[in-house]
């Protein structure tokens, strides 16, 4: 089965004007263009352009996909400010959470609501652009500790006495998120070392420039210098799974995630914050940073598969194309064309900027250029 499908990008007022539409070929709408989503979360819907009757993937899933969900979200996404701050529940946590705010009576769509769907939310971020910047996860103490004595500070010493060892990450970023007693002279001192020295002090401190630039005076500044800056590279991809603190800070990707809106935001934003949740779903240990490596099952072809089952990026270019490849696509998937054209079971076309939903256990992709595709597994 092959339903081909479109959307218009969400104008939230973080995304780019050019980005998205640069990468697919479409005219600029002169707003931001911040995620084009694929799929069939009741938030955006895919349209349905032909193959099925229904006038989106929401309508076609309820009757036809399993569970009467697609199980993935893709996007492509185009951030030219920062997003917020945000970690995502695990699965137990979002069941929990639902039915608590459900019981609790508290409307869906209320801006206090933290949970709007009983499922989990990890996500997978590919760059496109170079570089693509985000924030992710919780670095070890000492790394944090040797970036900021260097600015003989005083204001800083607060933060710095706090983090006297990895276990104190917990009680350092509650503090922070609170805005505890000196939280506003430790933001302010790092705003102005990092406009004075963002240049020469790396990456961490370009960051706290950017941040302090879009949201002066919040406490995501200085939480920002306990986690690990990013830059990647287009190709290189992150896993982000529940409980993993994050931000995309400026680029273009496409991104992956569970079918989800479940959101626990930690600053950079005018959004709720709901501290102790917050607390409750926050993975505060120092972990790498979470780069996925993909695996290469042919030349041209790069698999990124997380350990979650519910979404598999595939991406396919150059000579993979030239020549044809299959792939296992496990039922349900979302095929998208951001470069050249593909035929697809040398029956289907995409060209650039187009994209389809897939229904089969394997597909065969020819053509030029390059093409994603998403995959879930079925129940």
């Amino acid at each position: 089965m092959f339903v081909r499908i479109t959307n218009t990008p969400r104008p939230y007022a973080w995304g780019s004007t050019t980005a998205i539409a640069g990468l697919l070929g479409t005219e600029p709408s002169g707003e931001p263009e911040a995620e084009l989503w694929l799929g069939a979360h009741p938030g955006s819907p895919a349209r349905i352009v032909d193959g099925a009757p229904e006038p989106d993937l929401a309508a076609w899933a309820a009757t036809h996909a399993p569970g009467g969900r697609l199980p993935f979200l893709l996007k492509v996404l185009a951030a030219s400010t920062p997003l917020s701050l945000q970690a995502h529940p695990t699965m137990e946590q979002a069941q929990d959470g639902f039915a608590r705010e459900n019981a609790a009576g508290v409307p869906i769509d209320a801006p206090e609501r933290n949970y709007k769907d009983a499922f989990h939310k990890p996500e997978l971020l590919y760059a496109l652009s170079d570089p693509f910047r985000a924030l992710c996860g919780f670095r070890p103490v000492a790394e944090a500790r040797a970036d900021l004595a260097p600015l003989g500070d005083e204001r800083v010493a607060p933060l710095i006495d706090r983090l006297a060892d990895d276990d104190a990450l917990p009680s350092v970023f509650e503090w922070l998120i609170t805005r505890g007693p000196g939280v506003d002279a430790v933001v302010a001192a790092l705003s102005e070392h990092a406009a004075a020295h963002s240049d020469e002090r790396g990456a961490w401190l370009g960051t706290v420039a950017r941040l302090a630039e879009h949201f002066p005076g919040d406490a995501g500044i200085a939480i920002s210098t306990l986690m690990h800056t990013v830059q990647l590279r287009p190709g290189e991809a992150l896993y982000l799974p529940a409980g993993n603190i994050h931000a995309y800070v400026d680029g273009l990707g496409i991104e992956l995630m569970a079918a989800s809106d479940n959101v626990l935001r930690g600053g950079l934003t005018g959004k709720h914050i709901d501290v102790p949740e917050l607390m409750r779903v926050l993975d505060a240990r120092p972990l790498p940073a979470p780069y996925l490596e993909p695996e290469h099952p042919a030349e041209g072809v790069a698999v990124f598969r997380p350990e979650v089952p519910d979404f598999v990026l595939t991406v396919i270019e150059g000579s993979a194309l030239a020549e044809a490849v299959e792939v296992r696509t496990e039922g349900l998937a979302i095929a998208l064309c951001t470069d050249g054209g593909v035929r697809i079971d040398d029956e289907f076309d995409l060209g650039r900027g187009e994209a389809a939903l897939l229904d089969a256990p394997a597909v065969r992709v020819a053509g030029s250029g390059r093409v994603f595709i998403a995959s879930g597994h079925r129940p």
